[in-house]
């Protein structure tokens, strides 16, 4: 165990980073994915539409591949880092997924409380802020959590474009010996960890979130 776990320590602290940085992206595709998707005009909601579907449509690995080893060769000619690489695939690909959930929450919430923020003589931009924003996200919490800890699983891919993750590390270190029953079992362990974290971390922005809506006087799911 004192051999073995200062390597996988190191790639643990590579696999967080990544899962970080890549989540913060997603969020923020998925947000400006749905703001597309719900536009007005069309040719922004085609562009919106676009973007989820050929990133929910490809495979992660490809697309990954097609970031590190297609973006440097002409007419692109566009050479990323493997961290930046890893990011900007990880965080496009589950954004795709999240501006599903969000979109979903969004039609979630009552025809009722639109009905009653009209009723108040509230603007559009007051009525999503206030009245339908918190009620979609905190209907949106439990499916986006599970699409974290999917995120946190699918950095073990960067490993493939040269990255010392934890995969990585535990591929190295079983190469060199021998101890695979001992090196994935703790892997295993560590992403369970990690993925517990990020549970427990969202079930608690959950009952905030909840008891915020509850004490400005919101009903969310009536």
């Amino acid at each position: 165990m004192r051999e073995l776990m200062p390597l996988l320590m190191k790639g643990t602290l590579v696999t967080i980073e990544i899962a970080l940085y890549s989540i913060l992206l997603a969020i923020v595709m998925a947000g400006l994915a749905t703001a597309l998707r719900t536009a007005p005009l069309r040719v922004v909601r085609w562009t919106g539409n676009i973007y989820v579907e050929v990133f929910r449509g490809t495979s992660l690995l490809v697309q990954l591949f097609w970031f590190f080893f297609v973006l440097p060769l002409a007419p692109f000619n566009i050479e990323l880092t493997p961290f930046t690489v890893a990011i900007v695939g990880l965080g496009l690909h589950y954004g795709a997924y999240g501006s599903e959930i969000l979109r979903g929450a969004l039609h979630s919430v009552p025809n009722g409380q639109y009905e009653a923020a009209l009723a108040l003589n509230m603007s559009a931009a007051t009525r999503m802020r206030r009245i339908v924003l918190p009620q979609a996200l905190l209907n949106a919490l439990p499916p986006a959590t599970n699409l974290m800890i999917e995120l946190l699983k699918g950095t073990s891919l960067v490993s493939l474009i040269t990255l010392s993750d934890l995969t990585f590390r535990a591929r190295q270190l079983d190469e060199s010996t021998f101890r695979t029953a001992e090196i994935f079992s703790l892997t295993l362990v560590i992403y369970f960890v990690l993925a517990q974290i990020i549970s427990y971390a969202m079930r608690h922005v959950e009952r905030r979130l909840g008891k915020h809506i509850s004490g400005h006087g919101a009903a969310p799911g009536k």
